[in-house]
């Protein structure tokens, strides 16, 4: 399968690109901007699928411009190519669930994570809105060298001991992608392992003895999420079930 794909160079891309190839898969990698018509309609000039993994992530970055309108317009292009996988985050679901969440919950990221799940749930619109698409929200991605668990501690360190963050180990969003590409499926993809992590465990993990419980209110269901609906479509299950399973892997 001829595959563009956008954001190659960044924690996720960078992983998930060799991954593809491995599969056999002939991938196109966009070198300039989402701003860039000209480069954007030669990347998918004759693929079969795009997978947009590209995003604004740090503050000094222009969240509109690429989470928004750079979707947006990397879909009007593309809407001729069969099938486009959109890379999305968990984090656009709102508080006060109850539950973990799943795909039909409405979008309403918190105001205290910033800029990044508000505009990606803004490109989840602008992409759903220009086109059929696979949009996977993947729970805190983890594994491989990615600095993300020790960058964890900068809130973990702050939560009572008992609060959660779910996570995805690099292998498992591949996995994902592929198993999207290879059935052609569409619609809105939940994707994390099976065993969210204490913040007491992720400072064990870390190699860190947890600190003194902080006594706080927070929601004990928010960034927890539901993968029946991939499991049921995509025939999803992780190969890394929980990060402790991935650091007896060596896979960390």
């Amino acid at each position: 399968m001829k595959i563009a794909m956008t954001g190659s160079t960044g924690r996720v891309g960078s992983r998930l690109l060799p991954r593809l190839r491995e599969q056999g898969h002939d991938v196109r990698a966009l070198t300039s901007r989402l701003e860039d018509t000209e480069a954007v309609e030669e990347l998918v000039d004759g693929v079969d699928a795009v997978v947009h993994v590209a995003a604004a992530l740090r503050t000094s970055t222009d969240f509109e411009g690429v989470n928004v309108h750079g979707t947006r317009k990397l879909a009007e292009l593309s809407e001729k190519v069969p099938s486009f996988v959109h890379i999305s985050t968990n984090l656009v679901y709102p508080k006060g669930l109850g539950r973990p969440a799943v795909e039909t919950d409405p979008t309403g990221p918190a105001e205290e994570f910033g800029d990044y799940p508000r505009t990606k749930a803004l490109g989840e619109q602008a992409v759903l809105g220009a086109r059929e698409a696979a949009v996977l929200r993947l729970a805190f991605v983890y594994g491989d060298g990615d600095p993300h668990l020790e960058e964890s501690l900068r809130w973990a360190s702050t939560w009572p001991g008992h609060q959660r963050l779910h996570l995805v180990h690099h292998e498992d969003v591949a996995q994902a992608v592929l198993k999207v590409l290879d059935s052609g499926a569409s619609g809105i993809f939940n994707i994390a392992d099976d065993s969210p992590l204490t913040a007491v465990e992720l400072h064990l993990l870390n190699g860190l003895t947890p600190r003194e419980a902080v006594q706080q209110d927070f929601d004990p269901w928010h960034g927890i999420v539901s993968t029946n609906h991939a499991q049921r479509v995509l025939g999803f299950r992780p190969r890394y079930p929980s990060a402790w399973v991935a650091e007896v892997s060596g896979a960390l």
